[in-house]
């Protein structure tokens, strides 16, 4: 089993920025593929960003693109969501999500652990 446990959500202003944690135990995270989901309540989770293995290869959705930042830390095994320039339509719950593939696609449903997610407001 992977547990994740994020962190680092919060109250911000329009134009603030937040850093938002995944610190993962159990299982050799170092291999897993790792990515960050965001959900309104009553609409579907979506994605956010995403980071392979080695860190080396990352994805985003186009919402985000420029203002957020995926990297990982194997050593700690922890990843992280720089998200600088918020908008007030960055408002959801955060989820870190994790699987043991090389890749994955920027569908929840593929992904086989989750965290218990951290709220992020961003005040216009």
């Amino acid at each position: 089993q992977l547990q994740l446990v994020e962190s680092g959500g919060g109250l911000v202003q329009a134009g603030g920025s937040l850093r938002l944690s995944c610190a993962a135990s159990g299982r050799s995270f170092g291999t897993y593929f790792t990515a960050w989901f965001r959900q309104v309540s009553g609409k579907e989770r979506e994605f956010v960003a995403g980071i392979n293995w080695i860190g080396e290869r990352t994805s985003y959705a186009d919402s985000v693109k420029g203002r957020f930042t995926i990297a990982r830390d194997n050593a700690k095994t922890t990843v992280y969501l720089q998200m600088n320039s918020l908008k007030p339509e960055d408002t959801a719950v955060y989820f870190c999500a994790a699987d043991p593939s090389p890749y994955v696609g920027p569908v929840a449903h593929e992904f086989d652990y989750w965290g218990q997610g951290t709220q992020v407001t961003v005040s216009s």
